[in-house]
């Protein structure tokens, strides 16, 4: 899979890079802000891991676009769920800290597709 992440902590990107590249995925872009991810969202790739608090704001507006453009996606968030709006709140959601498992198995899921 092609795998887009959203983190703007360092060490938290990197390990979510190094886990997902570990299980033969390619990671095609990790960026620490709204402004950059939106830049992004038209390049090809299969999934998205979203941390919910990054520079910029909340990643909802990534979110929203993502599912409308039906590309799965997980939360990776130390938010809790019921933060997020209603609509987003079927997306699959991996609390920090989170266990290596946890993100691999979010990838084999059916994830949040659809606004409906």
């Amino acid at each position: 899979m092609r795998i887009l992440i959203l983190e703007d902590d360092p060490f938290i990107a990197s390990d979510l890079q190094t886990i997902v590249e570990d299980e033969g995925h390619v990671v095609i872009g990790v960026f620490d802000s709204l402004a950059e991810t939106y830049e992004h969202l038209e390049d090809d790739f299969d999934y998205a891991l979203l941390d919910v608090d990054v520079v910029g704001g909340k990643s909802f507006g990534i979110a929203t676009a993502l599912a409308e453009r039906d590309i799965p996606f997980a939360f990776v968030s130390a938010s809790r769920p019921g933060d997020l709006p209603p609509s987003l709140r079927q997306a699959a959601f991996i609390p920090k800290p989170f266990e290596e498992s946890a993100i691999l198995d979010s990838l084999g899921e059916p994830s949040f597709r659809s606004l409906s």
